[in-house]
């Protein structure tokens, strides 16, 4: 016979479509590639537009930020690259209203700009408060004061009004509603006012002791920009200038990045289960396409086609099919990232960018690996069926694949899924926690099987529960291999409930609606007892409250420090500025400590952040030497703290864990919840006009905003990992249904009732499931937990519910699968099933 592999492959690759024999594979295949290439789209336009609208956050294409004038050198440089330049001024003030208006008095960010500004993006203003307001490139005129709505509130006053600065009069003609490139700095929380540069030096404001703070913003082609970029980070470098910094595009909205890492992380894993279903799913099915394919390879090698063209024929057809099924995954994925665009909206204020061509090549990829990988090599064994199982049909039978190429394929497939995790520890646990998973319930199913057969007794059990025992048993590589495909399967899908149910409560936790939404700083503290007082009266019953120190980190373990001991730009900046320090006898209920221990009113200790620990290289031992108001004191780091900044309480980098600290000067400070009656802030700063009340409402909705757009988006793409895992259930239940329909043939020939072997059936099956969603929930408890600890950052206790509730879904699902997959197993007319096993 003489036929090349790629007619015979085409030839079987048309035959196999029209059977529906190929259906299961390429189900699964799509659904996997659909899944991650949904979340490379998206997360491929979302880098796009992030990096694009970075440049409006910042105000311009870079920034130079400097407590001192920009030097002449750097004007000149902007000018021989030919980049625009626009330079801002910003310091806090006091603002006050007429004493016709009330006399009352604030403390502002007053930010002085010029014309030109901003060179990214655009300032929205409105003229009435509450307004949308509109987009515009102006800047306020001459006389006339651009300013936040919350500082009309605070003082009283309407548009149009007056508001005094200094020595100068202004006229307020705007409100500002969104000022692209304010930052998050906790100056810049004051309320903002906004003037132009013409006016400044009327007013007075700027002195020898200003805490003045520069932006030099550029803007142009991307090499004349990179080119100033490095020419002033060199200078920097050299110290020819100090105080000032290059400003990164990343560093325009920190107080979202915690929740956008997390939405990122979260969408990554249900991919993930998604890919990890469909390869079991495709193993599971290509067995079944290469045992019903051992035949007809017997009758091509009597044939005399030679086992070389057979091989290469099937490869042939799978790379066909593996190139179809991930076109349709991309296609399908591509539509479905236009779902994640919708439920997202918002978090980028303008149209995403188009993706890249990374997400199809990266699809196209994986599902040629996992049909290769798990897929190939059962197929690949029918070029080995000898000519003699035409006649005897007893040989020739499927063995375990090759470990070299199984291996192989493995390795491939989990190097491509930890590349697409894009977190290596969050990859580790899945994928690391499926292989030990997969390998934990086959040991733990053959033991469970051995075992069933000895506790079974024949002569007082039922005769259904007999007959599925022995079945059972008869089969016990089938047994295993069935087991523990469902629990895998199954463990996905409890996962993924845990995931939508615990995890996501979790998170919500981390980010709850209840969170402070005021931060009160100045507060005398004279003034304490009063304000906790006005804080009770009002409703307010739980407020943090702290003392905060304004101290400059002076020595390590005795040895004087400076920035230029470090190299790192922020450990420069920390040891170039003053900390915020508090102290407390009360560990901090948001604080985990995580090395040392915190003990109450220990003298001469102290506990610092991690984080900065790190930054600093500092350790457990270290002695710090702060300089607080011409005072210094030398005091042991005696415990290492875990800061939960997303939870937007009072936390420190530094506190001192004692009640008093006598003969320093400090303010206070609180956060807290402000309560719903109307006038709260206004009657606060009345009675308190000193403190400086920043309002976080704004913040807190965008951040919750935030987190209900994510849900939706992990429930949309749970949708397909839910089928995944369905799939995965399918092919487990229906991977025996040969076996299964000839043996039940059997029983029927010599007289056994349809009714007895439904009760078999649903035994079997339930038997199977129970076993399988018990392991599931077990091993799905423990690797939820550990991506709550170590990936997500949650506190996450393990519900003991988890293992009765996986036990009795299992044994649902898996007679749900039974009865779709085998209906027609105990229907097919027994002379047919019996004249098909003896051809």
């Amino acid at each position: 016979m003489k036929i090349s592999f790629l007619q015979l492959g085409w030839r079987s690759l048309t035959r196999d479509l029209r059977a529906g024999e190929l259906r299961l594979l390429m189900v699964a295949v799509t659904l996997a590639v659909a899944a991650l290439t949904a979340v490379g789209f998206f997360a491929d336009r979302l880098k796009g537009g992030l990096q694009r609208d970075a440049r409006q956050l910042l105000g311009g294409d870079a920034v130079v930020v400097s407590d001192n004038p920009i030097p002449e050198a750097f004007l000149e440089q902007v000018k021989a690259l030919g980049l625009q330049q626009t330079i801002n001024l910003s310091f806090p003030t006091m603002a006050r209203a007429p004493e016709l208006a009330g006399g009352g008095i604030k403390l502002v960010s007053l930010k002085v700009v010029t014309d030109g500004y901003p060179l990214r993006g655009r300032l929205r203003v409105a003229e009435q408060a509450d307004a949308a307001g509109t987009l515009t490139s102006d800047i306020p005129q001459r006389g006339q004061a651009w300013v936040d709505a919350a500082l009309l509130d605070a003082l009283g006053l309407p548009v149009g009004g007056e508001l005094l600065l200094g020595d100068s009069t202004f006229k307020v003609s705007r409100i500002i509603v969104n000022e692209p490139d304010r930052g998050a700095g906790f100056m810049n929380f004051a309320p903002r006012v906004m003037i132009n540069q013409a006016d400044v030096a009327a007013t007075g404001l700027i002195q020898p002791a200003s805490r003045l703070r520069y932006r030099f913003a550029v803007a142009g082609e991307d090499r004349a920009v990179k080119s100033f970029v490095d020419w002033a980070q060199a200078q920097l470098d050299a110290h020819a200038v100090r105080g000032a910094r290059v400003d990164a595009l990343e560093g325009g909205r920190p107080e979202l990045s915690t929740t956008l890492s997390r939405a990122e992380k979260f969408l990554n894993l249900v991919a993930l289960l998604a890919a990890l279903l469909s390869a079991v799913a495709v193993a599971l099915a290509a067995r079944g396409f290469a045992a019903s394919h051992l035949d007809d390879c017997a009758m091509l090698r009597v044939l005399g086609l030679p086992q070389r063209t057979i091989a290469a024929a099937y490869t042939f057809e799978f790379v066909l099919i593996g190139l179809l099924a991930s076109a349709m995954g991309v296609w399908l994925g591509y539509l479905v990232h236009y779902g994640f665009v919708a439920l997202l909206a918002g978090l980028v204020d303008s149209a995403l960018p188009a993706p890249g061509i990374w997400p199809v090549l990266f699809g196209m990829g994986m599902g040629l690996t996992l049909l290769l990988a798990f897929g190939l090599p059962p197929v690949l064994q029918l070029a080995q069926v000898p000519p003699l199982r035409v006649i005897r049909r007893d040989v020739g039978g499927l063995k375990p694949a090759s470990l070299m190429v199984l291996g192989v394929g493995v390795l491939g497939f989990a190097a491509l899924l930890l590349a697409a995790s894009s977190d290596l520890k969050l990859g580790l646990i899945a994928v690391g926690g499926f292989a030990v998973a997969t390998l934990l319930f086959a040991g733990l199913s053959w033991l469970a099987v051995k075992l069933l057969r000895a506790v079974v007794n024949d002569a007082t059990a039922p005769t259904a529960v007999v007959l599925a025992t022995r079945q059972i048993a008869a089969r016990p590589a089938f047994a295993v291999v069935q087991v523990s495909s469902l629990a895998v399967g199954l463990l996905a899908l409890v996962l993924l409930v845990l995931l939508r149910t615990d995890l996501i409560s979790s998170w919500r936790a981390a980010s709850p609606p209840g969170a402070p939404n005021r931060f009160v700083i100045n507060v005398m503290p004279d003034q304490g007892p009063d304000f906790t007082q006005a804080l009770k009266s009002a409703g307010v019953t739980q407020f943090d409250w702290f003392p905060m120190i304004r101290g400059r980190l002076v020595a390590i373990n005795g040895r004087n420090v400076s920035p230029e001991d470090y190299t790192d730009d922020r450990a420069q900046r920390l040891v170039d500025r003053e900390f915020n320090l508090s102290h407390s006898a009360t560990q901090p209920s948001q604080n985990v400590v995580v090395a040392g221990r915190w003990q109450a009113n220990e003298a001469e200790a102290i506990s610092v952040e991690e984080g900065i620990a790190k930054t600093l290289g500092l350790k457990l031992g270290d002695s710090l030497t702060f300089d607080v108001g011409g005072m210094q004191t030398v005091s042991k780091i005696t415990s290492l703290r875990k800061v939960d900044w997303a939870s937007m309480r009072a936390n420190f980098f530094v506190m001192y864990p004692v009640d008093k600290l006598e003969g320093v000067p400090a303010t206070y400070m609180s956060a807290f919840k402000a309560p719903d009656s109307p006038g709260f802030d206004n009657a606060l700063v009345r009675q308190f006009p000193n403190i400086t009340s920043v309002n976080m409402t704004a913040t807190i909705a965008q951040i919750q905003r935030v987190l209900d757009q994510v849900i939706g988006a992990v429930e949309f793409l749970f949708a397909f990992a839910l089928a995944a895992g369905l799939v995965v259930l399918f092919a487990a239940v229906t991977a025996t249904r040969e076996e299964r329909a000839r043996e039940f043939a059997i029983m029927r020939a010599v007289g056994a009732r349809a009714s007895l072997l439904r009760q078999v059936q649903r035994i079997e099956l339930a038997g199977v499931g129970v076993l399988a969603g018990f392991l599931a929930s077990i091993v799905a408890s423990a690797v939820g937990w550990a991506l709550a600890r170590y990936v997500f950052e949650f506190d996450w206790v393990v519900s003991l519910w988890v293992p009765l509730l996986g036990a009795l879904a299992g044994a649902m699902l898996a007679l749900a699968a039974g009865w779709w997959g085998l209906r027609e197993v105990l229907n097919r007319p027994v002379v047919q099933t019996l004249r098909n096993a003896a051809q």
